[in-house]
């Protein structure tokens, strides 16, 4: 009887596969995809009516959906220009993680990612690595120098840049070689005086303690290893747990 039970699972599992929903949508007026929920965020696509989508967030932000348009663009639409639909599509086993060239590390501060404005436009790739590099100047081809070669962001972080020494370049995706001149953004979150509204909650009460060398020193940098889904959807350090000088 045994046989006969187990004969039956197979079969069953095989005939009959599990099933997931997905959140799926479609623009039902021509629509702008913003790089943040604002109507002040630069624009990042012109959408037709019509156009397909997938749900980022189940539920809207400041009256907008975060979304994923088919060409794998990331960013924000009006809500009301949005139309979901639900449908059934198979289950499919989890894609793999993407290789990561940095060995896992038990350093990192993990309170740090409560004072992380709006934590979820990050994908988290590892919650805590140690990689070594040297940090240039994110500023030199911008308007505004800033002594400390990293640009001041207006929800408190750092914009910095890393170049990874060798043996890390796996770190680095097509928005990093494209919009970062091939380095690897770090953000310290809250270090400068929060311009943006909607990111002073996050940064109210909390003092960084994080050390930031001279642009040129060669450094260790611990921190969460994520992906960046608001911007050029480059990888980055964020939030840094401590950054360290090595030989």
């Amino acid at each position: 009887m045994l046989w006969r039970t187990s004969l039956f699972i197979v079969l069953f599992f095989a005939f009959c596969p599990s099933r997931l929903v997905a959140q799926e949508a479609t623009t039902n007026h021509n629509v702008i995809l913003r790089r943040d929920p604002t109507t002040s965020s630069p624009a990042l696509e012109h959408l037709t009516k019509g156009a397909r989508l997938t749900l980022v967030d189940a539920l809207p932000d400041s009256g907008f959906y975060h979304v994923k348009t088919e060409d794998d663009r990331v960013g924000w639409i009006f809500a009301k220009y949005v139309s979901i639909s639900t449908t059934q599509t198979p289950s499919t086993p989890p894609a793999p993680p993407s290789p990561v060239t940095a060995p896992p590390s038990t350093e990192c501060d993990s309170s740090l990612s409560a004072h992380v404005y709006h934590p979820s436009r990050l994908i988290v790739k590892q919650d805590c690595i140690a990689i070594t590099g040297t940090i240039v100047d994110a500023t030199a081809n911008q308007s505004t120098k800033e002594p400390d070669g990293t640009r001041h962001e207006p929800d408190g972080d750092t914009h910095g840049w890393l170049k990874v020494d060798p043996g890390f370049e796996g770190l680095l995706n097509s928005g990093n070689l494209n919009d970062e001149a091939g380095n690897l953004v770090f953000e310290i979150i809250c270090r400068f005086p929060v311009t943006q509204p909607d990111a002073k909650t996050a940064c109210q009460g909390f003092t960084d303690h994080v050390s930031l060398p001279p642009v040129g020193s060669h450094v260790r940098i611990v921190g969460r290893y994520v992906q960046d889904t608001f911007h050029g959807q480059w990888n980055e350090i964020h939030p840094v747990t401590s950054i360290t000088v090595i030989p």
